[in-house]
């Protein structure tokens, strides 16, 4: 995707397996169209990190994935989105903060700036 903001905020979790089915379709259908509404997001992008093969050096080497399982990455303005009151009422809107947030963990959040 070629990134057409200054920053990239990237959210990363795993979430129990017997909740998986419902964090993907609150994700899909409630959590990012929420986030997209808020001024200053501009596109939102989801990943479910896997492990690969890549070739360095002459040699194939093997990949691990090392983290959480899935990542939005989220196109900003900049750092004052995510402390906005629009970003706030959207983090809480819908399913999100009751029926899937308390079954997320190993969250991680990174803020990127375009260089």
């Amino acid at each position: 995707m070629p990134i057409k903001s200054k920053y990239l905020f990237v959210a990363s979790m795993d979430v129990d397996a017997d909740k998986e089915a419902l964090f993907n379709e609150v994700y899909d259908t409630e959590h990012v169209p929420n986030l997209l509404k808020v001024k200053g997001v501009h596109a939102v992008a989801r990943m479910a990190g896997e492990p690969f093969v890549m070739s360095i050096g002459g040699e194939e080497k093997r990949v691990a994935h090392d983290g959480p399982r899935y990542s939005a990455l989220y196109e900003i303005d900049g750092p004052e989105v995510l402390v906005s009151r629009a970003w706030a009422e959207a983090v809480e809107a819908g399913r999100w903060a009751t029926q899937v947030r308390p079954f997320t963990r190993n969250r991680r959040h990174a803020l990127y700036r375009l260089c």
